[in-house]
């Protein structure tokens, strides 16, 4: 470093060049840099998504989910196997060790598909790969209305226009489909007709199928051209469907489609739906973003390119957006600019009032806006993104903490010598730089070094963290590097210093209160440390009184409800239910729009049933509110306004990117998560009912809720097997006599231009009235008999799981619950000790506790690890820079000062214990011991100059007042408007930016006077002579 800062010195033209090209790339890195709300803390996961339309939940785990758990087990570095199987739908979620490559991670999943769908039938649907998408993937959300226009028309031209144009903008990997009506083109045979014409349902597939394809016949040369042979028989209309022929009746006449069966346009079986602010259903838009976007980027793409379709779009037919990512981003940034900008300005208020110069406050107010270049150019090469966590933690009162000692110290100088030559002045500075070269180095070394060990940190507060910390790093070696090069250059051409200058007003008016303190506190060590000592007592037993959480929520601005029902309704019943709350939820003068999601999308990513509906919520901000104050009183007032309307739903509130992390990462939607283990389903939902029944009594709960495994109603056909053998019929006659009971067998695709239907054979309704309706279907036999199909299957009405949820190839049944009005970890606790007294477990079924308790648990262990190599390696590098362990561990007495004055501050403010203040702690370490390594080493610098003991130790606490106040100052200031923020994103922020403030105010105390007064008491005891010599080896 000393031969940098004479460089700089010496070639400052080149200096100067270096400045304006860190400037330049700064800006170019800012202008490239992505920018969301919050780190994606998804894991590195794939999922599998399978379409069975013709199982239930129990076969679709038997011939499809188990089938690829199987083969996806024991892929490398796969660290966890979910799976969900409903009726229609399997859905494996492959979760990976966080290191993972995500594409690789694909390829693998992909190369291993291979092998699962040599097991399953074919019949039974074709696993895809999911999109490659995240938790803040959904990053815009609209309906599509048009009077006049059918469901099934608005869906349509949802999934034919818009959707695959918006496919095709940059960033977008998918654009899922809520609502409408899948639209078919279906051939409804009347039974009685066919039977009649004494027709089976298998010749009418293969009479579609036949008269519905096209044949290549190669190619003819004719008059020196080659004309291509193609064969036309595709349908393209209902029209084209009803004259294709069956077979030929007496006479050879010919049966026609239009002579056994209505052929129609018609809605898929649906197992989803959605609706918006209580008026109806709706068709709904979920633009999906690229792993690893810039959302406002592409956002804004989208929302161009859905300028562009809406002018194509046919007469009425609106796109209305109801969900955009970019206004949560925007809010949330708002809050990290304007609490950076705030501090910024405390910290150069508080450099120009104590340095008494405008132009050296100017000088160190410069290395802000350089070090943060620096920064965006380092976040842009490691693939960073500016977000609440990796630029809301950034301190501008650190960036100065160099500049500051190294300005001090020439203005200190300058004002002995009085006016000089520009030679004179180059001298002085450089003799000025190198005083105090070496100990701000370290320093600032120091404060780096304690931020290096979160860069271990792992799991989901890893990806929160280390963001930060590596932001943090490389804006702290930016401020360094210009303290040591641009800050002199700067004050050697600006700086003009006078006689009696060292010393502002405030300085002094502090200097001459200080002085008597000090000497005082040197005269009676005891009566400091006593205090001292006393208050890290007391703080340490007001830690149990904090009360725990893994981190704060992130306030939203909008809401998400969950509202769940018995797993026996139908999907009308569910939509006029959800329109019920959506009526409800409308009369809040705080609600601007409610769209509730149905069941399960297209691309079924988010798997439901039909009995479950997320209602998204959208607020306005909080300052327009007027009947509730807070969150939790719009959801006090809301969730019996919604029960007494819609009594015997399940409720729970959450946000929509809280809820999906949740769900993405834990498996489940709520805070709090028990997972049981085990083969039988009915004993899991016994034992599930008496978890949710004991967590209903732990105060702080809400919205408890057990998975709902059981209860589906099920029409079941069970061949007879002795039966069909005696008619001559085979199992495949019957099941193709059921499957065409509703969902219908396609046989085919009708095609429209670039659009595709399924063309659908199924039997009309009148003949599906109840189960007598259908066992008295005729099923014609070989002999021309007409059987029956009661005759040969029993028919009976029974109920089986509607849902089966596997982790780690083990069924699995969740109880969940919000936790409200209380930390986590204490809820936490006396759960677990209620469940462990109340609850007994057969044997072959275990209980595990997860959600964010989980990840709580997590970084607690890997904290475990990280704080005490921290401490260590700050103790280590305090031995090394002084060259023994006394003043060490007499600067090192400023962490457990600190340590309290952070304990003090959450208490006070009533924050819990969490992730974010630990990270505050970790911080604060490093910004306490750094004071005391300036004042330390000054003293031992005075000593070596022959001054006595006492007076060194009176001199230097007095001549380093200023920066020991300035960087305290500073330091808190640059976090002060985050811990008193109440905008959007503040809460994230709130417990690290208390602890710096609340640990800064004791530790500067304990430099200030503690310090002194051991040193002077060590002093006293022995000779001082070999502290002496070992300094020389410092400077």
């Amino acid at each position: 470093m000393d031969r940098l800062f004479t460089l700089s010195l010496r070639y400052r033209f080149f200096t100067l060049v270096a400045v304006i090209l860190v400037i330049a790339i700064g800006l170019w890195s800012l202008t490239r840099l992505t920018i969301d709300a919050m780190p994606d803390l998804t894991p590195v996961q794939v999922q599998i998504l399978t379409r069975s339309p013709a199982l239930g939940p129990v076969e679709v785990e038997q011939f499809v989910t188990f089938p690829i758990e199987a083969s996806l087990n024991g892929l490398p570095a796969l660290r966890e196997l979910r799976s969900v199987s409903r009726y229609g739908l399997s859905a494996v979620t492959a979760i990976f060790e966080d290191q993972t490559d995500i594409y690789r991670a694909r390829q693998l999943v992909t190369e291993r598909l291979a092998r699962a769908m040599e097991r399953i039938p074919v019949e039974y649907g074709r696993p895809i790969v999911g999109p490659l998408t995240t938790g803040l993937g959904e990053v815009y959300q609209f309906t599509v209305k048009g009077k006049g226009y059918s469901a099934m028309a608005l869906r349509t031209i949802l999934e034919w226009e818009i959707g695959m144009r918006l496919r095709a903008v940059p960033g977008v990997v998918e654009v899922n489909i809520w609502g409408g009506e899948p639209q078919q083109f279906q051939v409804v045979v009347d039974p009685a007709k066919l039977l009649s014409y004494k027709l089976s349902l298998r010749q009418v597939f293969e009479a579609l199928e036949r008269n519905n394809a096209i044949a290549g016949g190669g190619y003819i040369e004719h008059q020196r051209e080659q004309l291509l042979i193609r064969g036309e028989a595709l349908a393209t209309q209902v029209a084209d469907l009803v004259r294709i022929v069956v077979a030929r009746g007496p006479g050879g006449v010919p049966i026609f489609i239009s002579d056994l069966a209505e052929v129609k346009e018609a809605s898929a079986l649906r197992i989803g739906a959605a609706t918006a602010m209580g008026e109806g259903e709706t068709v709904i838009g979920m633009v999906q973003m690229l792993a690893g976007e810039n959302a406002q980027q592409v956002v804004e793409r989208v929302k161009s390119r859905v300028r562009e379709i809406e002018a194509i779009l046919p007469p009425g037919v609106t796109i209305e957006p109801y969900y955009d990512r970019t206004i949560f981003v925007s809010k949330v940034m708002s809050t990290v600019r304007n609490n950076l900008l705030e501090g910024g300005l405390l910290v150069m208020a508080v450099l120009f009032l104590f340095l008494g110069d405008l132009r050296a406050g100017v000088i160190v107010a410069s290395a802000i806006p350089l070090s943060m270049l620096i920064a965006f150019s380092g976040m842009m090469q490691a693939g960073l993104s500016g977000n609440l966590m990796s630029l809301g933690a950034i301190d501008f009162g650190l960036l100065v903490d160099g500049s500051v000692v190294m300005v001090d110290n020439i203005l200190r100088r300058l004002a002995k010598k009085g006016v000089m030559s520009q030679e004179a002045r180059l001298s002085e500075i450089q003799a000025a730089g190198r005083e105090v070269l070496r100990p701000m180095t370290l320093a600032v070394s120091i404060i780096i070094l304690v931020y290096v060990p979160i860069l271990a940190l792992t799991g989901i507060e890893g990806k929160m963290f280390r963001p930060m910390a590596l932001t943090v790093i490389l804006a702290l070696a930016g401020s360094l590097l210009l303290a040591v090069t641009v800050t002199p250059l700067l004050a050697l051409w600006f700086v003009r210093a006078k006689p009696g200058h060292e010393e502002t007003r405030v300085i002094g008016m502090l200097r001459r209160a200080y002085e008597p303190c000090l000497r005082w506190a040197i005269a009676r060590p005891a009566w400091v440390v006593t205090p001292a000592i006393g208050l890290f007592v007391v703080s340490l037993g007001i830690t149990g009184w904090l009360g725990i959480e893994f981190v704060p929520r992130l306030d939203e601005g909008d809401m998400a409800i969950q509202v769940w029902r018995l797993p026996s309704v139908s999907l009308s019943e569910s939509v006029r239910n959800a329109l019920d709350v959506e009526r409800v939820l409308r009369q809040f003068p705080e609600v601007v729009q409610v769209v509730t999601r149905t069941g399960s999308p297209e691309v079924a990513t988010d798997v439901m049933g039909v009995e479950m509906s997320d209602v998204f919520v959208i607020l306005k901000p909080q300052h327009e509110w007027t009947t509730a104050g807070t969150r939790e009183d719009l959801i006090a007032k809301m969730k019996p306004a919604i029960l007494e309307a819609v009594p015997g739903v399940g409720l729970g509130f959450t946000q929509p990117i809280e809820m999906r992390f949740n769900e993405l990462i834990a498996g489940t939607r709520s805070d709090l998560a028990v997972k049981i283990f085990g083969p039988d389903l009915d004993v899991l939902k016994k034992q599930a009912e008496a978890v949710a029944r004991q967590l209903e009594t732990v105060q702080g709960a809400a919205d408890v809720k057990v998975e709902q495994v059981a209860g589906l109603p099920l029409l079941r056909v069970i061949v007879d097997r002795e039966q069909i053998a005696r008619y001559g019929l085979t199992a495949d006659d019957v099941l193709t006599l059921v499957q065409a009971t509703r969902v219908g067998h396609v046989v085919g695709t009708v095609v429209q231009g670039p659009r595709r239907f399924d063309l659908v054979v199924r039997l009309a309704d009148s003949a599906l009235a109840d189960p007598a309706a259908l066992g008295s279907l005729l099923i014609p036999t070989g002999h021309g008999e007409l059987v029956p199909l009661s005759r040969v299957a029993a028919i009976r009405v029974d109920t089986g799981p509607a849902q089966i949820s596997r982790e780690h190839v083990q069924r699995r049944i969740v109880v969940e619950t919000n936790i409200r009005g209380r930390d986590l970890g204490s809820f936490a606790a006396e759960a677990q000790r209620t469940v462990a007294r109340e609850v007994s477990l057969p044997i072959g079924y275990e209980l595990t506790w997860g959600g964010q308790f989980q990840h709580l648990q997590e970084a607690t262990s890997r904290l475990a690890v990280v704080v005490p190599i921290t401490l260590l390696l700050i103790l280590g590098v305090l031995s090394v820079i002084f060259g023994a362990m006394r003043p060490a561990l007499l600067i090192f007495l400023n962490v457990p000062l600190a340590l309290s004055g952070g304990i003090l501050a959450l208490w006070l403010r009533g924050l819990p214990l969490s992730i974010s203040a630990v990270i505050g702690f970790i911080a604060l370490f490093g910004i306490a011991v750094l004071n005391g390594v300036v004042l330390v080493s000054h003293i031992r610098l005075l000593e070596s100059e022959g001054l006595p003991t006492e007076q060194a130790i009176t001199q230097g606490a007095m001549d380093r007042l200023r920066p020991v106040l300035m960087t305290a100052l500073v330091a808190s200031l640059g976090f002060l408007p985050m811990a008193v923020a109440t905008s959007m994103g503040a809460e994230v922020q709130r417990p690290l930016a208390t602890v710096v403030i609340g640990g800064l105010l004791t530790s500067t105390l304990l430099t200030l006077l503690v310090i002194p007064a051991l040193y002077a008491h060590m002093c006293r005891r022995r000779e001082c002579q070999e502290r002496n010599e070992s300094f020389d080896r410092i400077h």
